[in-house]
């Protein structure tokens, strides 16, 4: 599956509207300071992730930005801003709030689920679901000392949360992948394997002659992997040149890709034995 952008996106999104919170309940100083920090860390991983990312994934990215960054936080400040007044306006932002927070505590239940299925804890590590549980039971007692209903019940989920993906994690720390879970990655390995290629080229094979079978090679159309060529003349020679594969169905005897360059390169084959290996990147 690949990293995804939205757990940063929605994180700065949530900073974003506690810091709003914390202005206007005033006298909220650990509230401003904390949520600042948060999105100031959040648009660096946002950066990097920018910096890296496909064309797609990117374009993705900025859209998600300016849906919820430029447009929904944009309607909630004037939505609360002129239809309400005083404390009344305080307490919709911050059940504002409370609603988004509630879905960032909710993300990791897709990795509760990954778990219970994979048996593997892989993708939970341990420091991560306790800091969680601490960070939460933190929070909900400043909520609590404050008398601050808005932060001290996202908490609560968080709390929950984080007691049970350590339970989780007590249960199948030690537990074995099942078997369709192993044959898979196996899979995945040996598909990745099957890109690799070993051709025996006769010593005194020039790099124009590798470039000759290229060009001759009827199957225009089907691509193999650029070779790195080792030979008696050269250490380690890397053939830029990208070679065909021969035409499938082949007649036959349906000769392998290594026997046609060695039957095309095969004119120096009487003089001694190929010493050469050729492999794929």
């Amino acid at each position: 599956m690949g990293y995804q952008s939205v757990p940063y996106i929605v994180s700065l999104f949530s900073a974003m509207l506690w810091m709003y919170y914390a202005f206007l309940k005033k006298n909220a100083p650990l509230l401003i300071s904390i949520n600042s920090i948060g999105c100031v860390i959040e648009t660096l991983y946002i950066s990097i992730f920018l910096a890296y990312a496909s064309k797609n994934v990117k374009r993705q990215t900025v859209k998600m930005l300016f849906l919820l960054v430029g447009g929904l936080y944009s309607v909630i400040l004037l939505v609360t801003m002129f239809p309400f007044k005083g404390t009344l306006r305080v307490s919709v932002v911050g059940w504002i709030c409370v609603a988004f927070s509630v879905c960032v505590f909710a993300a990791p239940l897709s990795i509760l689920f990954q778990v219970v299925k994979t048996k593997s804890v892989e993708f939970m590590p341990f420091n991560l679901s306790f800091f969680l549980t601490l960070t939460a039971v933190m929070w909900f007692g400043y909520g609590l000392l404050l008398k601050d209903m808005c932060i001290a019940i996202p908490n609560v989920l968080g709390f929950v949360l984080g007691m049970l993906q350590m339970v989780l994690y007590g249960i199948y720390k030690n537990k074995k992948m099942p078997a369709e879970v192993v044959d898979e990655k196996k899979g995945c390995a040996a598909a990745a394997a099957d890109h690799v290629i070993n051709v025996e080229v006769p010593p005194g094979t020039s790099d124009q002659e590798l470039r000759s079978f290229s060009s001759n090679n009827p199957a225009a159309g089907v691509e193999k992997p650029a070779v790195a060529v080792t030979s008696e003349n050269s250490q380690e020679e890397k053939c830029t040149d990208t070679l065909t594969a021969p035409p499938p169905p082949l007649p036959p005897p349906n000769p392998s890709f290594d026997d046609i360059v060695i039957a095309h390169l095969g004119r120096h084959a009487g003089e001694q034995p190929p010493i050469a290996v050729v492999c794929a990147a």
